[in-house]
Formats: C-alpha cells, structure tokens, sequence
C-alpha cells in the first residue's frame, strides 16, 4: 500500500514519541527483522501510596518469514523484564486479534481493572 505522506508523519511521531519510548530491536546478521515499544507512564503521587508507573508495549512487530522462531517471545521478554526492573505495575496493550494467542501465551489477560471510552471522530 503506497501512502505518499507516510515518511512525514512517521518522522513527526518518531520526534515527538522516541523520547518516552523504549524501543527493543530484533536483528539477524545486521538486519532489522522485528520490534517492539514501551512507552512508560508515570502515575500522579497520592499521598500513603508509593509512586507507581505502568507500561504500554506498543508496535510490535516481526516480519513474515522470521515468524514462528522465538523472535517475537525473546522481544517481548526483553521489554517485559525491563518493565518490572522500572518498577511497572502492568503492562498493557491493544492486540490485533490475530496476536491474542501469542500475549495470552505471555500470560497477558483481560484487563478487568481499566475502564475505556472509544472515542469516535467527527
């Protein structure tokens, strides 16, 4: 799918993001062949309750032919280890059906705590 004004909004994203995400890089012989993010998420301090942050993992990714050989469990070990050393209390993300299996695996699971408003545009 060709989108002209994509290498734009994605360099616009990248300079306003890459600051507060934490970007985890699978490579094989010096070639990209999947990622993944974690944006963190620092809570407000409420008094008697320690400080608390939590992680989004988002744009995860491996390419097609690299499936199915523990790229994608080694990324997602790597940020799930660097969340719980920042002190994460969750992680969270919005999985495309097709990924459900490989997070519930993970053991990811229904988050029943979060509440969510889909917002639709005007």
């Amino acid at each position: 799918m060709e989108d002209n004004g994509f290498d734009d909004q994605f360099a616009q994203w990248y300079t306003t993001e890459s600051s507060r995400r934490t970007t985890f890089l699978a490579e094989i012989d010096s070639i990209a062949v999947g990622m993944v993010n974690l944006a963190v998420f620092e809570r407000m301090p409420r008094p008697g309750h320690p400080a608390s942050r939590w992680g989004y993992l988002g744009n995860a990714f491996v390419l097609a032919e690299h499936r199915g050989q523990g790229i994608g469990t080694a990324l997602l070990n790597a940020l799930t280890a660097y969340a719980q050393d920042l002190g994460c209390a969750r992680i969270v993300l919005s999985p495309t059906d097709l990924s459900v299996p490989f997070y519930e695996r993970a053991d990811f699971g229904p988050a029943t705590m979060l509440l969510a408003r889909v917002l639709t545009s005007k």
